[in-house]
């Protein structure tokens, strides 16, 4: 590789003219200046940034482990934290644990040895003493997308438990009393929580145990929504829910596909909500119902909290909750008779 000694003989000057180019450029002449970085062209000098961060003892790199990927909700929350990371002169790097807790710590691992600036994580669990050592060690981690028990790091999410409500009061008030809840597995702490608020609303409208349905998946993806479709279809029409509330939008596109494909009526033979409102939710073959997150700002908030602690002193943590909504669309109506 191209080194600074040799932009600095190409070019005649010295080591520090070459460096102050590189970091102080209103120490140098402008003939010189230009002389250096048609030197640099020329050669195709590639300046080292890791080896200058190290030696400054500051990182100008951030990372964002995330539960899936090919989730469009976690895409565009890593949007919003990669704008706010630009915004300060960061770059942000996607990991992906794959919803799987041993690559979520092996990725962990190695960030601690890229000493990168930070960590946002989306992880398997809020309160993993893994999280809790790096703080410890002064790593700033910002968990996303869930809420630990613990103060001593920030943290921001959306409340699982109210939108979880927020779809079961929906199917509620259009009459529907057999509705299934779609989702797993349940050890995923935003699947467990939207159960629960589901749960809470059918119990407090007073509804039998027996009509409330629980389909769990092996995973929340668009596959989990297919086998969840095939499950209802096998079952027959008095046991079938009239209703399901899908712990995200891809089990509810899975789930609407499946039913299509078998000849299920949605919502005449049933209505499907879904969670997130991807931009995929509103153009479905049957626009789904879904509980949005306001996923750009949870990136955004989350990159400013993460920076704040790298480089405020004075930084307090903060655990910051937004507010989900409904929006309602074909996938659901009115029953006849409600």
């Amino acid at each position: 590789m191209v080194s600074v000694k040799d932009v600095a003989r190409a070019a005649g000057v010295s080591l520090g003219t070459v460096s102050n180019v590189l970091n102080r450029p209103d120490r140098v002449s402008e003939t010189t200046r230009i002389r250096v970085e048609h030197a640099m062209v020329q050669l195709g000098f590639v300046r080292n940034e890791a080896a200058r961060h190290l030696r400054a003892g500051r990182s100008k790199t951030i990372a964002f482990v995330v539960l899936d990927a090919t989730n469009p909700f976690f895409s565009d929350v890593a949007q919003g934290a990669e704008e706010g990371a630009a915004r300060r002169d960061y770059v942000l790097f996607l990991c992906n644990s794959d919803n799987r807790e041993e690559r979520e710590h092996q990725y962990l691992v190695r960030l601690q040895e890229q000493r990168v600036a930070g960590i946002l994580v989306t992880p398997f669990d809020a309160d993993d003493p893994f999280l809790q050592r790096l703080t410890a060690r002064g790593i700033p981690v910002v968990v996303v997308d869930r809420t630990p028990s613990t103060p001593d790091v920030c943290a921001v999410a959306v409340d699982n438990q109210l939108g979880g409500r927020l779809a079961a009061e929906h199917l509620l008030d259009l009459g529907h009393e057999s509705i299934a809840f779609v989702g797993g597995p349940h050890s995923i702490g935003q699947v467990h929580e939207r159960w629960l608020g589901a749960r809470a609303a059918l119990v407090a409208a007073g509804l039998d145990e027996d009509r409330v349905m629980r389909l769990d998946t092996e995973a929340p993806s668009v596959a989990g929504g297919r086998h969840a479709g095939e499950r209802l279809a096998g079952l027959s029409a008095a046991r079938r829910p009239t209703a399901a509330f899908c712990a995200n939008d891809l089990l509810a596109l899975g789930l609407l596909q499946q039913c299509v494909a078998l000849g299920i009526r949605v919502p005449d033979d049933l209505a499907i909500v879904g969670y997130d409102d991807i931009e995929f939710a509103s153009a479905a073959a049957v626009p789904l119902t879904s509980i949005r997150q306001p996923r750009r700002e949870l990136g955004l908030t989350a990159a400013r909290l993460l920076l704040d602690e790298a480089e405020n002193p004075q930084h307090r943590h903060e655990h910051v909750m937004f507010t989900p909504e409904l929006v309602a669309r074909a996938s659901t109506r009115r029953s006849a008779g409600a």
